[in-house]
């Protein structure tokens, strides 16, 4: 029968007719056979399956096996034993290679013919050390699918026992690791794709059946791709793995391996980046996810080395990844990760500028609704990116153009995105004793560190960078090659708007701006400090614009001495130049007061003019004087309580140079700035008298007032500009009377700054104790006011003092009713009122101006101000005062539907090195919760202001608002940046060695100041805490 068959199947008869007698033949099965029979039937359909040249001998011989096998199932039991299995397995058969799959077809068939004899379980044992020899064999896709199949079939075949499963499944994923596809047409690698998909599925069947095979399985994967050796590129193919890895299992296989010390750095490099090339291979679920948790357990243990290689290796990779739908999803959440989270430097987002516009354009052109939706998050990414590194025009006006159509995010959902994907942000999985260097807080803000009792200067610097007009002007000025006190300012708003440090140590600008008479490491009056910054700041300006015009006119000065005097003859002989010679602190800061004084004799009028940046607001009168006269001052009225000083006998004769600093205060006032330098220049002219008339109480009479009725900076200003009596010894001297007469001084605004700043006068002398003493009033803060000015009708008179002028009038105690009677010599004009709203707060916490701390309460106020903050039904006007001196609405009833309006997360609280969010309501209510903590210098921003800066938002230059850093201010701080993600990685390294044999324990905050309150003292809590055990895995 084999003969006649054999004949039959390679003869040239037609093929319809052999099947039919084929059929026949296979019937006859059922026919009883002796062994030999058998035995040569199955020889021949052996034969055919394994040797047969064309297709339809190899299907006779399958059928003729399986009838046959069936029908005489001991005698093929006897004929497929554990030799022939074994010769097929190691030598196979005649020409055919024991290598060929189709050994493993004929091998299956033939298992399933005997499954329910006994000897199928001695197979059973031969074909477990057979496969793992295969495996270890490293067989190509081919084979190695269909020895998985073979095995998915039979589970019977697997290896067993821990060591044999181990070693199988450690060396199945070494052969996946070799796999390559041997062809480049679409079938061919659809094929290849599905025999990588059978072997990791059988992996996968391995790994729940076992699940102690799991984890030495991960490790085999992560030593195969962490290897070193160039002569070997592990297959892409490695990332069908991936899916099957159980995502609960991603925090502590993460941490196990981020934190092994026997891990090196290149291998974990090298890993990383083989990772990333993993998102190539197509319908692989959860590699993007594992590339991402990998990436965030790397800076949770400050890695950045490794992540500064790895985005810079594989950034252009990812992102041309993009190109092909299949596995664009993955790539553009890797790519958005990356980015984002390379915040240090502009270097991985240029790598792939130039070609985001070709890809914009594909997605435009491919019209599908998946496209589109791409588009829209790679736009979202671009101007996150275009808004962290603005400053290159030249690359982004390409990217902008072709985006325009599509939606930009918000500038807060930009920050909030910033804010969370820094690797200094991300959430360590460590346990809690391994504290790590944190980098910018949830805020975005970057803190000053306190050099030794400089909190005034940094609560100081802080309100101006947060003045957003003026940090913009400072960033924008063109400064290199100068090594000027704005240069250096420079620099440091560049580092904290740009700075991944959680606080920058200003020590630089500390040792240019501090004032010389300031003691070092001893606390100062931030006022006094601000005063002279401007001051510098401005004649600075002055200074070198005037050698600058000297020079080009051919004229220079011989010495610096003579050009610095003949900026400040310029200044204070032509006060009234056009707008574009004024320096940048006139622009922001400057304003002008215009006192009058009015004989009460002959009613002649004398004015002056000042310049000033900051108005020094004294205290209302206490309730206990108001029966006293108005506000004159005479010598016989000074009781034994009060001291006065006075530093002239008498005003000046000249009629247009009045008082230029008056001091007058009561026992509810204080004397600002005791000992102050008047450090900007000297009298113009010689018949300028600068006259203070000091009275100072005996240190008791502040302390009556606190409980009283509440203040508002409303109620100060009114004060300050209301009229005010000379009589007595101040009595003033009147050119038409040629006498000493009794007059009336009154005080008008007649140009607004930019930014307002009121300092509230809150230290008076102790002469018992010494010391100056504080006022602890509270003082209501308006979130909008409107400021009254007369705008100036005539040309501008001399002004006697310097520029920076600190406006100081306080008065003793007379009935404030009195105080306020109409003036015949006041214009009869009302004043336009100019909306303000509030930008920064400064506040002192202590009870002396040598004691204490400095903080500061500040938020982003632009020209236009935050929205619904300027309605006239919530302003609070400061009303002439000719008219009344309160409004008829509560200040305080007014600031509560202000704060209706506040927008979320609006304000922030800066503290030395710590900055945090805050409210409006915090900085309201800082008096009443801590009785110490004052408000002490407020700025105000004027709104419907661009303070003469052209922006430009339009053209996308400035995208975050801020002009473009140049670029040695970049670099400087892109070294910065780079050099602190090293010290983080250094000491978060050098944790982790002491973390095994030390205990841990929190270290309390450091001390600030000398114990000050506003919670600069060690006073935060802190805990210890014993090592918590973690299981770890060690790759």
């Amino acid at each position: 029968m084999d003969k006649i068959l054999e004949g039959l199947v390679s003869s040239s008869h037609p093929l319809p007719l052999k099947r039919v007698i084929v059929r026949r033949v296979v019937e006859s099965a059922e026919t009883p056979l002796s062994q030999a029979q058998c035995r040569a039937m199955f020889a021949l359909g052996t034969r055919l399956v394994l040797q047969g040249p064309d297709p339809f001998q190899r299907q006779v011989g399958r059928q003729v096996l399986d009838a046959y096998g069936r029908f005489h199932r001991a005698e093929f039991e006897a004929f497929f034993n554990r030799g022939l299995v074994l010769g097929l397995l190691q030598r196979g058969y005649g020409e055919l290679s024991n290598r060929d799959p189709a050994i493993l077809d004929y091998i299956q068939a033939g298992l399933r013919l005997i499954m329910s004899c006994p000897s199928v379980l001695e197979l059973f044992e031969l074909l477990q050390v057979e496969a793992l020899r295969l495996v270890c064999e490293r067989p190509a896709p081919p084979l190695c699918a269909r020895l998985c199949q073979l095995l998915g079939d039979f589970p019977q075949c697997l290896p067993r026992g821990r060591k044999l499963s181990l070693a199988f499944c450690q060396q199945l994923v070494r052969s996946i690791a070799h796999f390559q596809s041997q062809g480049t047409r679409e079938a061919e690698l659809r094929l290849y794709v599905s025999q990588v998909s059978q072997v990791s599925a059988l992996l996968r069947s391995v790994w729940k059946a076992e699940p102690d095979t799991l984890l030495p399985s991960l490790q085999e994967l992560f030593a195969v791709i962490s290897a070193a050796d160039t002569s070997f590129e592990p297959s892409v193919a490695l990332a069908s793995l991936v899916q099957h890895i159980p995502l609960q299992m991603i925090t502590v296989l993460i941490r196990s391996l981020t934190t092994d010390p026997n891990v090196k750095d290149t291998s974990m490099t090298q890993a990383l980046c083989r990772m990333i090339d993993w998102l190539s291979w197509p319908l692989a679920q959860h590699v993007e996810t594992w590339v991402i948790a990998l990436l965030k357990g790397l800076a949770a243990v400050q890695k950045f080395t490794i992540l500064i290689d790895v985005t810079l290796l594989k950034i252009e990779l990812v992102f041309n990844r993009l190109w092909f739908p299949l596995v664009r999803p993955g790539a553009l959440a890797v790519l958005s990760h990356m980015l984002l989270s390379f915040q240090h430097s502009p270097e991985a987002f240029h790598l792939i500028v130039p070609h985001v516009v070709s890809l914009v354009h594909s997605f435009k052109r491919d019209g599908l609704p998946s496209s589109t939706a791409f588009l829209m998050q790679l736009t979202e990414l671009i101007h996150c990116m275009m808004y962290h590194y603005s400053g290159f025009p030249e690359l982004y006006e390409p990217i902008l153009e072709a985006i325009k159509d599509m939606p930009k995010p918000t500038e807060e959902k930009i920050k909030l995105i910033l804010s969370q994907s820094a690797w200094t942000s991300q959430s360590s999985s460590l346990p809690s004793c391994l504290s790590r260097l944190s980098g910018k807080s949830e805020t975005g803000k970057t803190g000053l560190i306190n050099l030794g009792n400089t909190c005034y200067m940094n609560s100081v610097i802080q309100a101006l960078f947060m003045a957003t007009d003026f940090r913009r002007h400072v960033l924008s000025l063109n400064l290199n090659g100068c090594n000027s006190l704005m240069r250096k300012l420079q620099h440091l708003f560049a580092f904290l708007a740009h700075t991944q440090r959680e606080a920058y140590a200003p020590r630089i600008f500390f040792e240019a701006s501090r004032p010389p008479w300031f003691t070092p490491r001893s606390q100062q009056d931030c006022s006094e400090y601000l005063r002279f910054l401007l001051d510098r700041l401005h004649e600075e300006e002055r200074t070198l614009k005037a050698l600058s015009s000297a020079k080009s006119s051919e004229s220079i000065m011989t010495d610096k001495s003579q050009a610095q005097e003949t900026a400040h003859k310029t200044f204070t002989e032509a006060p009234c130049m056009e707008s574009e010679e004024r320096t940048l602190i006139e622009k922001m800061f400057g304003g002008k007061l215009k006192t009058s004084i009015c004989c009460l004799n002959c009613k002649s009028m004398s004015q002056k003019e000042e310049a000033f940046t900051d108005l020094s607001l004294a205290f209302c009168p206490p309730a206990s004087l108001e029966n006293a006269d108005p506000k004159c001052i005479e010598h016989s009225e000074v009781k034994d309580d009060y001291m006065v000083q006075s530093n002239a006998s008498a005003t000046s004769p000249d009629a247009e140079t009045p008082l230029s600093n008056l001091e007058v205060n009561c026992g509810c006032d204080t004397i600002m700035n005791e000992g102050t330098i008047d450090f900007s220049s000297e009298p113009s002219s010689e018949n300028t008298t600068i006259s203070e008339l000091k009275v100072e109480n005996n240190g008791d009479m502040s302390q009556s007032l606190v409980g009283k009725n509440t203040l508002s900076v409303t109620d100060l200003l009114n004060y300050f500009l209301a009229p005010e009596i000379l009589s007595g010894d101040n009595k003033y001297y009147c050119e038409k009377c040629a006498s000493l007469q009794n007059a009336e001084k009154t005080m008008q605004i007649i140009e607004e700054p930019e930014y307002l700043i009121l300092t509230l006068l809150r230290f008076s002398y102790d002469p018992k104790c010494h010391i100056r003493r504080k006022i602890l009033d509270n003082v209501s803060l308006p979130l909008v006011l409107e400021l009254p000015v007369k705008r100036a009708t005539s040309p501008l008179a001399v002004v006697s003092g310097g520029w920076s002028v600190g406006v100081e009038i306080s008065d003793t105690g007379e009935n404030l009713a009195k105080k306020l009677k109409p003036s015949g010599a006041d214009e009869v004009t009302c004043p336009q009122l100019v909306p303000y709203v509030l930008s920064s707060v400064v506040v002192h916490s202590g009870v002396s101006s040598e004691s204490g701390h400095y903080y500061s309460y500040a938020r982003n106020v632009t020209g236009s101000g935050p929205s619904g903050l300027c309605h006239q039904s919530t302003a609070l006007s400061l009303v002439a005062p000719q008219d009344k001196l309160f409004t008829e609405e509560s200040p305080c009833t007014v600031v509560e539907n202000e704060l209706d309006t506040e927008m979320p997360r609006e304000w922030f609280l800066f503290n030395d090195s710590r900055v945090t969010f805050t409210s409006f309501q915090s900085v309201q209510k800082i008096t009443s919760r801590f009785p110490k903590d004052t408000a002490y210098v407020l700025f105000y921003k004027k709104q419907n202001s661009t303070c003469g800066l052209n922006t430009n938002p339009a053209n996308g230059l400035w995208v975050n608002g801020d002009p473009p850093l140049q670029k040695d201010l970049m670099d400087a701080i892109t070294k910065d940046n780079k050099l602190y993600l090293q010290e983080q990685e250094l000491s978060a390294r050098t944790q982790a060695l002491q973390a095994a044999s030390a205990s841990c324990s929190f270290r309390p905050n450091g001390f600030d100041d000398n114990d000050p309150p506003g919670s600069c003292g060690p006073t935060g809590g802190g805990g210890g805490g014993g090592f918590s055990t973690v299981g770890r895995l060690v790759f």
